[in-house]
């Protein structure tokens, strides 16, 4: 009787840590999707999200401006070159970032001329024909 008391505890006490520790970031979790949801449903009648996801990926793929600190002056790192000015540094990224972005854009006729014209019948069309016929 008394290990069902122990029990009971450690349940009602498991429950007490997942109240306070797991459900906050679930819920953030929850919150992050259903803005990614509504971003998804304005994007549909947006004509220039296409644009706009590109860049999001682009930026994704290129490094940050690194501040670094040399002495009493500071200087900007980005891919390899060094900046006397932060907005000299933000431009050379901007610029990485747009390039990327055209070279998406310049691909995609060829990535999307390897589809060919759709087949005449699919695999479950013609499946169902012959099914049909007998």
């Amino acid at each position: 009787m008394l290990e069902n008391v122990f029990w009971a505890s450690a349940f009602i006490l498991a429950c007490i840590l997942f109240y306070r520790f797991a459900l906050p970031p679930l819920k953030r979790f929850d919150s992050e999707n259903v803005e990614r949801i509504i971003r998804q449903e304005q994007d549909k009648s947006d004509p220039a999200a296409h644009i706009r996801h590109a860049l999001e990926m682009a930026q994704e793929q290129v490094e940050t401006v690194t501040e670094i600190k040399v002495g009493d002056r500071v200087q900007y790192l980005f891919e390899t070159r060094i900046y006397l000015d932060r907005d000299d540094a933000e431009r050379a990224r901007a610029e990485r970032i747009g390039a990327i972005a055209r070279r998406f854009y310049a691909e995609l006729p060829k990535a999307m001329g390897g589809r060919g014209a759709r087949a005449p019948l699919s695999a479950r069309e013609r499946a169902a024909r012959r099914w049909w016929k007998h």
